[in-house]
This record gives C-alpha cells, structure tokens and sequence, in this order.
C-alpha cells in the first residue's frame, strides 16, 4: 500500500483538501510548487524544465493536480498556450524525473482532468467511452490526458479523474456562482438547460484517496455526483439555501460572451455526465444529491 505521496498543485483547493486529509491519516506527502514552504516542500519549474528530484524519495505514487486556471483572464492565444503547457509540460517533466530517478517507490499515476473533454453535448449522456469533443477545452483536455498516458511507458497505473465544478465555500466555482444570488440577480445563463455536473469537495478528496489506495482503478472516471443538474437547477439551488428570489429571466448568451469573450463555451458548455464506472469501481458517494452538498455546505459553523 502508499504510504508516500507526492502532490503537484497542493496549494489549490483539492490539493490543500487533500493534503490535509492524507496527512490526517498517517501519509506521508511531499508537494512541488514554484514558491515551495516547509520541509517536505520541493521546488519546479515547468516552464524552464526545472524540478528537484528530491521530491521523488521514498514517494509511492503521485497526484498531480498543476495547471494555470482555466477561467480567470482571457483566452489570448498566449494564455492559451499556458493553459495546455502547464498541463502537459508539468506531466512531461515529471515522468522525465521518475524515470531518472531511482530513490522511489513510484506505481501509481493519478492525474486530474475534466469534463471539458467532452465538449457541449447538450443533452446525450456521457460515459468515459464517448468520444472527445470539440472546442479549446476539449483540445486542452485531450492532449492533457494523452500527456499523462505517457506513463504508462514507465509500467505506471493510471488514473485520470474527469472533474465537474467542485463545491466548496473555501473556493473554485460556488463563490462565483452564489455571488449574483446574494446579490438579489440569480437567474438562469444561456438557456439554463445546460447540464452542469457537481461534486461536493469531501467526494473529490475520497476520489483521489480512493485512486491512491483502490489498484483496480485504472483509467478515466467521471469525477462528478450520480445525479447532474442543469444551470437553472444549480442557480434555483443556491438561491433557495440563501433565501434570495430566482427571477425567471435569462441571462442571454451575448451579454456573457461580451463580458467573457471566447470563455463563454466554459460557461454554457452542457456535460451530462455519469458516474456509473466510478459507482461500479465501489466509490461511495457522501453527497449524491445537490441539496445536501448545498445543505453542508452552507451549514452555519459551529463557534
């Protein structure tokens, strides 16, 4: 069994997750960032190709969580190019490393991706076998995914988690989400009919701990909760957990492409994904329903 693992992305909001609860249950972890803290905190760089094999000592397997986001400036050709390059070049580097080095343990590969491999696919219902779509994220995510496979020249099992918006008060989406809710405009975008698959943070820390312990799993999974909403259903949701009004109009899809640009295809993307390998690999879910996630999540804490 790991009992060494090595985190890339660690100062996220799954990585930190996961970190901590590694941690918490007698792991040992090691992290690689470009800004390292700590003692068992190394130092890359993946832009000039630059990584302390240290980071590779005793490690058993490794979660790789790096990439530039995807959303928070626009899509210029060059932030682009960083997006994918932070992604596939990261992977690159760290199988260049494991395979030079020979102070690991290292069996196990798993790796983040996302539904975004998919494309808009409206209302079909996505299983890791359907096809990948069309799009920059699509793009992103197929050579990200072909990047990460590269390990397997090095006899590594691999895990690649398709991801849909995690849900977590301490980041990612559902601030931005819930932000027009409290402010008295939550409504739906686009045609609200968009499929938008969730997963509560808890879920997607159990998957990667799952991933790390479970040697059966191999391959893609849908990272997300068996039961998708769409857009209209995540925005009544949340409305209703914050006692605000779900005013009955739509945001219309130009006036989020003027203040978006060409990020309006994350927005209004619909993936309809389902959970069912994940479900068959004996994953079990402590949030299945989006009411509940909300219901945690916005939980009044315990002084």
């Amino acid at each position: 069994m790991a009992k060494k693992i090595l985190i890339t992305g660690a100062t996220g909001l799954v990585g930190s997750a996961l970190k901590k609860k590694l941690l918490g249950m007698g792991y040992e972890v090691n992290t690689l960032s470009r800004k390292p803290e700590g003692e068992h905190a190394f130092r890359w760089d993946v832009y000039e190709e630059q990584i302390d094999v240290a980071c590779l000592t005793g490690v058993d397997a490794v979660v790789h969580l790096a990439g530039e986001p995807v959303a928070d400036k626009a899509w210029t050709d060059e932030r682009k190019k960083q997006i994918i390059d932070s992604r596939v070049k990261s992977a690159a580097l760290l199988f260049k490393a494991i395979k030079e080095s020979k102070n690991h343990n290292i069996k196990s590969f798993i790796s983040a991706s996302a539904v975004g491999y998919y494309g808009d696919c409206g209302d079909e219902i996505l299983t890791e076998e359907s096809p990948n779509g069309y799009g920059f994220l699509a793009e992103c995510c197929k050579l990200w995914e072909r990047a990460v496979d590269e390990g397997k020249k090095l006899s590594l099992r691999i895990v690649k988690l398709r991801t849909g918006i995690v849900l977590s008060k301490a980041g990612g989406a559902l601030p931005q989400l819930d932000l027009p809710v409290r402010l008295f405009a939550g409504a739906a975008i686009g045609t609200g009919k968009q499929w938008t698959p969730w997963l509560h943070l808890d879920d997607m820390v159990a998957m990667y701990i799952d991933a790390i312990e479970n040697t059966a799993m191999e391959g893609c999974y849908n990272a997300c909760a068996p039961f998708p909403v769409t857009n209209k259903g995540l925005t009544k949701a949340i409305a209703k957990k914050l006692h605000r009004p779900f005013w009955p109009v739509k945001v219309p899809k130009a006036a989020i492409k003027l203040i978006l640009g060409e990020r309006v295809e994350a927005v209004l993307m619909s993936s309809n994904t389902s959970a069912q390998k994940l479900l068959d690999a004996g994953f079990k879910f402590k949030f299945t329903r989006l009411e509940e996630a909300l219901e945690a999540i916005y939980a009044p804490t315990v002084q």
